[in-house]
């Protein structure tokens, strides 16, 4: 997309069609439907206000009785189930997120199964049904996103690209056949700054990691400009430096590699385990693109990227954010102290 206030395109993977996706019970769109049973609320195609409902499986595990419900996961497993009332409305929901996604400026749909299952043989199933499902609906590109290549290789080979060539999400240092299932189907792919056997602990080892990897991309004939870079957020709630580890790699990676490359990343990461989570990504953005990323794996229907350009970077609650996500908020103490007297406000006009 190309979001007001931000030159040229952003490059949106909307995250939101995801197994693990959650809605709180406490919520506003979890609510009892008219048959008396609890559901998640939607709006379908038409305007008309429909309910998904959360079957009593759900309600024994572990993420419900903690207040979260995994909408998505029971949307594609009514959707796959053999019952035709629960089939439609399974498919309906997907159809609802999907267009939302659209609507909001997502120029890749994210898909992933991981957790809708234990056995390998479902989440491919899962996965080929999810694809067919999404494809029918959507107007822009699949992103096939898994930790498993060989449900990967069951996304993929169930895409008939009718909107355009998927994208392949993830291949790493640890999985390098990701990038032959790429090279052999011409796909675009993510690469992360994952590194032979965990995670980097700070943006040397990001800028090694994914450097390794692009060379290995390139070294199968992979154009630069179908390489998307992830060089991994962490929560700044856990280390008040990790932001910086992020933003100081996409900085050396940008410089190393010119503008052909794309530079992403799971980017509301940043936030979790904070409060007022929308500023704190909505900054964090803004940040990654002065930093050099042209893209992100986020929800646009949460996040108005028109927004966050266009941001008042000199109000309070935007520079108590970006302070945080500096490093300059030791213990994210003033952020804190903020958020419980009030002041973090609304930092950006409305969209026009």
């Amino acid at each position: 997309m190309q979001p007001q206030g931000f030159s040229g395109d952003f490059s949106v993977i909307g995250e939101n069609i995801h197994a693990t996706r959650v809605v709180l019970r406490s919520g506003k769109l979890v609510a009892t439907a008219p048959s008396g049973e609890e559901a998640v609320r939607y709006l379908d195609g038409g305007g008309e206000t429909r309910y998904l409902v959360i079957p009593e499986a759900f309600k024994r595990r572990q993420e419900y009785q903690e207040g979260r419900v995994k909408h998505v996961m029971i949307a594609v497993q009514a959707g796959m189930s053999d019952e035709a009332r629960a089939a439609e409305e399974g498919r309906r929901y997907l159809a609802s997120l999907v267009a939302r996604q659209i609507a909001a400026g997502a120029d890749f749909l994210d898909l992933n199964v991981d957790e809708i299952a234990v056995r390998l043989e479902f989440q491919q199933a899962a996965m080929r049904w999810l694809v067919g499902a999404v494809e029918g609906l959507a107007s822009v590109p699949l992103a096939i996103d898994s930790s498993n290549i060989e449900i990967l290789r069951a996304g993929v080979e169930a895409c008939t690209g009718r909107a355009g060539r998927p994208l392949l999400n993830s291949a790493s240092l640890e999985r390098l056949e990701a990038l032959d299932l790429a090279r052999e189907h011409g796909l675009p792919v993510v690469v992360t700054a994952a590194g032979d056997s965990g995670m980097p602990q700070n943006a040397g080892e990001r800028v090694d990691n994914a450097t390794r990897i692009v060379e290995a991309a390139l070294g199968r004939g992979i154009d630069l400009q179908h390489i998307h870079v992830d060089a991994l957020v962490f929560p700044v709630s856990v280390d008040i430096e990790f932001g910086n580890h992020y933003l100081d790699a996409l900085r050396t990676l940008r410089e190393r590699f010119g503008r052909g490359i794309h530079l992403t990343g799971g980017l509301s990461n940043v936030s979790f385990g904070l409060p007022c989570r929308k500023l704190v990504n909505e900054v964090f953005i803004a940040l990654a693109a002065e930093a050099g990323a042209d893209g992100g794996i986020v929800d646009p229907v949460a996040t108005d990227l028109h927004r966050v350009f266009q941001a008042d970077r000199e109000s309070r609650p935007y520079q108590l954010a970006r302070d945080l996500l500096l490093g300059h908020d030791r213990n994210c103490r003033a952020f804190l102290r903020a958020y419980r007297a009030g002041e973090l406000e609304t930092h950006a006009p409305p969209r026009s």
